[in-house]
């Protein structure tokens, strides 16, 4: 049963609640494949981290760029554009956990649909119109997002100021959701046996000391 926790996005709270789980905008990372069947090395990264923080019991250190602030200063025109051309209303989440599993949708809307805003420059928006489908660079994140949330659709919106609002829906696929889940499943098994490792690790030393 997933638990919407009402927090502010990027706030500490926010931070504590994602903290030893993996969450939907990791994802594709999760399912991430080596070359010619090597482990990802982003993937071990990403393991790493949440081992980290399931140890010392304190978030990683957050990831920022530039591209990720201009998003977010932009993200509540998005919204307002989208309702306004959708005539739907948003509402606002912090995050939702699922069992080992979470995600920080950008809005829900109603009771089966999600809002997902993605800020691209003019050119790579452009890109994204004349193809006409879902990203597929997102699908992870997205279908990641319907299955933590138990939602049926998603529209991912995205937005440049002075540039029309591309809005184009995904509804749940369940044969990659299966996929995905697998894959968060054995993440999980591998993550407990790393802290077991490290922990082991710890009280060796102590005890050869």
């Amino acid at each position: 049963m997933a638990e919407v926790i009402s927090c502010d996005q990027n706030s500490a709270e926010w931070f504590r609640a994602r903290m030893g789980i993996p969450t939907a905008s990791e994802f594709s990372t999760v399912m991430a494949k080596g070359r010619s069947g090597a482990e990802s090395k982003t993937r071990q990264t990403y393991l790493y981290k949440l081992a980290g923080e399931i140890i010392t019991g304190e978030p990683m250190e957050s990831y920022s760029n530039a591209h990720m602030e201009r998003g977010k200063l932009m993200e509540d025109e998005a919204r307002t554009a989208y309702e306004f051309m959708t005539d739907q209303s948003c509402e606002r989440v912090g995050f939702i956990r699922s069992g080992r599993k979470g995600a920080s949708p950008d809005s829900l809307v109603g009771s089966d649909g999600l809002v997902e805003i993605k800020t691209k420059l003019p050119h790579l928006l452009i890109e994204a119109m004349f193809r006409g489908e879902f990203p597929p660079e997102h699908k992870a994140q997205c279908q990641g997002q319907l299955w933590v949330a138990e939602r049926e659709w998603l529209d991912i919106a995205i937005y440049w100021p002075g540039m029309p609002l591309f809005v184009t829906t995904a509804t749940r696929d369940e044969a990659y959701i299966r996929e995905l889940s697998d894959s968060v499943d054995a993440f999980n098994a591998e993550l407990d046996r790393v802290v077991e490792r490290v922990r082991a690790f710890g009280n060796a030393r102590k005890e050869a000391a």
